[in-house]
């Protein structure tokens, strides 16, 4: 199939991408590297009346250490997020996402804002605490990633806004395990573990709406219990659905082992 009809636009600055977006009302879409959008235009699942292309903005494709952290642009793609050196754990997920040619042209925006709960960037965001910037006609407003994500592929982004960056702390120790049936395709079960100002976090990819913070295990980790104690309680928080990859009793054993991989003396890694 091919796309419904739509007027592109090629925008020149954030403000003309959200007053182009405002002017849509509602049917408007941003495209940047189109890895998630294009496949839904091609099967008709959207229609935008309005296509508005960012990637010629300037300012938007760079990675710049904040002194704790580092601020990702939203055109940041992800091949580049592999090669940078300042964010080991991004380096680590983002060689998991996907197959070459999407980490060509996929961006961090992108993922965050499609918000596809089995992705690796969102679980790393979830994870770290990360702070998105949003851009929209009011100006700039910032929310966190945990209050970002709304639900499966749905986030509180408005119609007429557009990610612009996002903050995300270098965790001083931490570790990524993935499992996968395939490497490039989407985790059936992923775990971030990320050390940041002295409180081990854990998010987890694969087994709900949105990633998931399980509070218990977390809690469990920060007291010193061992590793298969923090599993299982991480297990017992998850309530994922069967489907046609996984039933939710193989996901919630996956995750248990995951989590284990993820906390393993060889996960931990230093930060650079």
């Amino acid at each position: 199939m091919k796309p419904a009809p739509f007027d592109y636009v090629r925008a020149h600055s954030v403000d003309e991408a959200v007053r182009t977006l405002a002017e849509a009302d509602g049917d408007g879409k941003i495209l940047a590297g189109g890895q998630s959008l294009m496949p839904v235009l091609a099967l008709r699942m959207a229609r935008p009346q309005v296509l508005v292309d960012v990637n010629r903005i300037p300012g938007l494709a760079t990675i710049t250490p904040t002194g704790e952290g580092v601020r990702l642009g939203a055109l940041v793609r992800h091949a580049r997020l592999i090669e940078q050196p300042h964010h080991p754990l991004l380096a680590e997920a983002a060689r998991w996402i996907g197959h070459t040619a999407i980490r060509s042209r996929g961006t961090s925006g992108g993922s965050i804002a499609h918000a596809d709960p089995s992705a690796e960037l969102p679980v790393v965001a979830a994870a770290l605490e990360a702070t998105v910037h949003i851009a929209g006609p009011g100006g700039v407003r910032v929310e966190t990633a945990t209050s970002f994500f709304a639900g499966p592929l749905e986030t509180t982004l408005a119609e007429d806004e557009m990610i612009t960056a996002v903050d995300l702390p270098v965790p001083s120790r931490w570790g990524f395990a993935e499992f996968s049936r395939r490497h490039g395709d989407f985790g059936l079960v992923l775990v971030v573990a990320a050390e940041v100002d002295g409180r081990w976090r854990l998010a987890i990819g694969g087994v709900g709406g949105v990633p998931l913070r399980p509070a218990e295990a977390e809690q469990l980790l920060n007291d010193g219990a061992d590793v298969d104690a923090v599993a299982a309680a991480a297990a017992a928080e998850t309530q994922p659905q069967s489907d046609i990859h996984a039933s939710s009793d193989y996901r919630r054993a996956m995750t248990a082992e995951f989590v284990r991989r993820a906390l393993a003396p060889h996960g931990k890694r230093a930060a650079a």
